[in-house]
């Protein structure tokens, strides 16, 4: 016999405002433990170092969790300028220091190279792995291993501000994109040298910014409820976002009830009007109810390729 998941079946996702100093794994699992979750996944991870947006998948919600890793990005990144580390952050070892000799002007065209489509050299800091290691672990051991550039795109890249050698910006841009990277690519460019000391993901895909709650908020609903002898998740749940926000910009197809059990059981059911090998969001009925996502083929089929499962208590679809 199966053993049933510690934790409640509850499908969502929580914007959580990761603090600096902790990893994303810390959080996730602080965030699962709060809402007394049975499954919770995170969506790319942030730096000990950042500080900002982690979308949290809990539930069923976690089968739709890498279409927000491969969402657009969005950050607020300080930079002190003439001095260049290990890790291209502020955690790193200084290993170069030099003074600050450029113009404005050589500023804001070193800044235009990083706009658009690149190709960017990750970082030996990165979580990215070569034979099975990530490449962190190399770098900790002071071996430097092979990388292969990798194609990004910079769809903004706003100059916020430059104070004595502190350097503010704002980056909009594609997934796979090293902020650290670009920071001290452009230290070189401008020959002082570069890092990291303040970064913040302000946006995941179109997540608005006002919905983020922090571990302290969570934390202190928790113990509001407990003050007022509540259940906990009559307070944490209405800060759930529905699970297929993971995934609204695909288009929808709603399949009618009479085909829903053939859905449902993982069978192609015939809908019209879509183009052929384009993942859509699928609901059932005049509700509109959200149950995974799926693609077309050429003869008009929906094909189902992730469907959540209904529990009888899931609080949140």
């Amino acid at each position: 016999m199966a053993r049933r998941p510690k934790g409640r079946f509850i499908d969502g996702i929580v914007l959580l405002d990761k603090a600096t100093g902790m990893s994303s794994n810390f959080a996730l699992q602080r965030v699962k433990r709060f809402f007394n979750a049975n499954k919770a996944g995170h969506t790319g991870a942030l730096d000990p170092l950042a500080t900002g947006m982690l979308p949290i998948c809990l539930g069923e919600a976690t089968k739709f969790s890498q279409h927000l890793l491969d969402a657009d990005k969005r950050y607020l990144v300080t930079a002190k300028l003439g001095q260049r580390t290990d890790t291209s952050d502020s955690d790193g070892v200084v290993v170069q220091t030099r003074p600050l000799e450029f113009t404005q002007e050589q500023l804001l065209s070193a800044l235009e190279h990083f706009r658009g489509d690149t190709q960017q050299v990750p970082s030996m800091y990165s979580a990215l792995k070569y034979q099975g290691q990530p490449l962190y672990k190399y770098a900790r051991e002071g071996i430097e291993v092979p990388r292969e550039a990798r194609p990004i795109t910079v769809f903004e890249l706003n100059f916020i501000k430059l104070e004595g050698d502190e350097l503010t910006l704002d980056i909009h841009c594609s997934k796979g994109t090293y902020i650290r990277t670009i920071i001290d690519d452009l230290g070189e460019m401008l020959g002082c040298g570069a890092h990291v000391v303040m970064l913040r993901r302000t946006q995941v895909a179109q997540y608005p910014y006002a919905n983020m709650v922090t571990l302290e908020q969570l934390e202190a609903l928790v113990a509001k409820a407990q003050e007022q002898q509540l259940d906990p998740s009559s307070l944490l749940d209405p800060l759930l976002l529905p699970m297929d926000t993971a995934v609204a910009g695909f288009p929808e197809v709603n399949v009618p009830e009479a085909s829903a059990a053939y859905l449902m059981q993982g069978q192609a059911v015939r809908v019209a009007g879509l183009e052929a090998d384009k993942l859509v969001r699928i609901t059932l009925g005049a509700e509109h109810r959200f149950v995974g996502i799926g693609s077309m083929n050429e003869d008009g089929l929906l094909a189902p390729k992730r469907l959540i499962v209904i529990h009888d208590d899931t609080a949140t679809l």
